[in-house]
């Protein structure tokens, strides 16, 4: 899970950490859970393709609801 944080810059990993909290508040999950990971992994892919900040969350619950 980490890992996959390193390849982004200190702005980024805010911005993943904070939609990836929000994600798990929602909907009751620890960011330490399966789901959690999971969450962390997906936001990163997102913001590697560089979706945008303001957007990052909604897509994040858009693609975690579909799995």
């Amino acid at each position: 899970m980490l890992l996959s944080l390193i390849s982004l810059n200190d702005d980024e990993i805010t911005i993943v950490t904070d939609a990836v909290r929000q994600w798990c508040c929602d909907r009751k999950f620890d960011i330490d859970s399966v789901q959690g990971r999971h969450a962390i992994t997906v936001a990163v892919d997102l913001v590697q393709m560089n979706t945008d900040r303001d957007r990052l969350f909604a897509e994040l619950s858009k693609q975690m609801d579909h799995q």
